[in-house]
């Protein structure tokens, strides 16, 4: 096989060329860059950019236009991808005793590269750019919004189920006072989260895993933690807020998703990014939810994510100076690959991000949607 002239026409169809002169362009360092690709996939793309063997000088517009065309369905499923594929299907990789992998292995990376690329509350999930004009006013204006849908009203008690570093219990607590939980099963979101807490009676960020609980509140909460808990654990998850919300409570789902219904990430996100992750479609979230409860709201605003993303990079990128000597040249590579091939993925529509409203037994009169 000629590799280089095979993935020369794969892109082509896309409109990138090979050391070409647009911005999306790719330029080639290694000649082995072709062979890679072709034989390992996504994650030979995704390790030969952390190996410096290509680059582009818009590499969103790049993953942009490669992905709005589908190339990846022209390469083919790598071995690699085939292996993550079985143990998806013959394992359980999110049960309760892999729960804290996710939060070793991402989530403690560091709060020092977390407080540089994220807003000033550390929201690590898609802002509301609804009349936003930056990116803290994106993830303050999605905070309210989801404690509007959740018609929060001082005195009740709120869970949140992967609070991260507590910005939405901070903040519910602060400007709608009421009483909020956060759980994470990271360790440095769990400590930085509970000093950020401090004062706010009632209100707490803990380490655990959300199988664990069982008292009842009158609102959860999950964003962006349902991608962490795998398709055979999605009823489960369910079952679990069915069974810690009160009769009358709302819940609201913040959650990734994608087009179609799978059993594991991306071989090059899944090893290097988020480990035992994948993303639901809206068929499994029906699923998971039927019998259980009564689907209220579903909102859909995929496209912000893209300018989310857009803003870390550039808070990352500026901010690399002084992160530089601790993490390595390698892992600025791998990070920029991830935010910037994501923020191509949700502009090429590929990737989703949606809001669910649930209740047990349907509000009377029916819910009001909130945007």
């Amino acid at each position: 096989m000629n590799y280089q002239l095979t993935v020369e026409r794969l892109l082509a169809r896309a409109g990138i060329t090979i050391n070409g002169d647009e911005p999306w362009d790719i330029r080639v360092a290694n000649e082995g860059f072709y062979r890679r690709v072709i034989r390992k996939g996504s994650l030979g793309l995704g390790e030969s950019y952390m190996d410096g063997w290509w680059d582009a000088p818009k590499l969103d517009e790049f993953f942009f236009r490669a992905l709005r065309t589908n190339l990846r369905k022209e390469v083919g499923i790598s071995f690699a991808q085939f292996v993550l594929f079985l143990r998806s299907v013959i394992l359980n990789p999110q049960r309760h005793s892999r729960a804290f992998i996710i939060g070793k292995r991402h989530y403690d990376l560091g709060n020092d590269f977390y407080t540089a690329m994220l807003d000033q509350r550390m929201a690590y999930s898609c802002g509301y750019w609804n009349g936003a004009k930056n990116l803290d006013e994106a993830q303050e204006a999605k905070l309210d919004l989801i404690c509007r849908k959740l018609g929060l009203q001082p005195g009740m008690n709120v869970l949140d189920i992967g609070c991260g570093w507590g910005s939405f219990v901070k903040y519910a607590a602060e400007h709608y006072n009421v009483k909020v939980l956060g759980i994470t099963v990271s360790k440095e979101q769990a400590v930085y989260g509970a000093n950020l807490c401090e004062g706010l009676a009632g209100s707490t960020v803990r380490y655990a895993d959300y199988r664990t609980l069982n008292r009842q509140f009158d609102r959860i909460v999950s964003v962006g933690m349902f991608e962490h808990v795998g398709r055979k654990n999605y009823h489960t998850f369910m079952e679990v807020v069915h069974r810690n919300l009160a009769p009358d409570g709302l819940a609201l789902l913040h959650t990734i998703g994608g087009n179609a219904s799978v059993w594991c990430n991306d071989i090059w996100i899944d090893r290097y990014i988020f480990p035992n992750s994948m993303l639901p479609s809206v068929a499994q979230i029906s699923r998971a939810i039927e019998g259980l409860f009564v689907m209220e709201d579903w909102h859909s605003f995929g496209a912000d994510y893209d300018r989310t993303l857009m803003a870390w990079f550039q808070n990352f990128d500026a901010h690399w100076g002084r992160l530089q000597t601790k993490y390595g040249d390698r892992f600025y590579r791998m990070w920029k690959y991830y935010l910037l091939s994501c923020a191509g993925s949700f502009r090429a529509r590929r990737n989703q991000l949606w809001q669910v409203v649930l209740s047990k037994k349907g509000v009377p009169g029916g819910y009001r949607s909130v945007r």
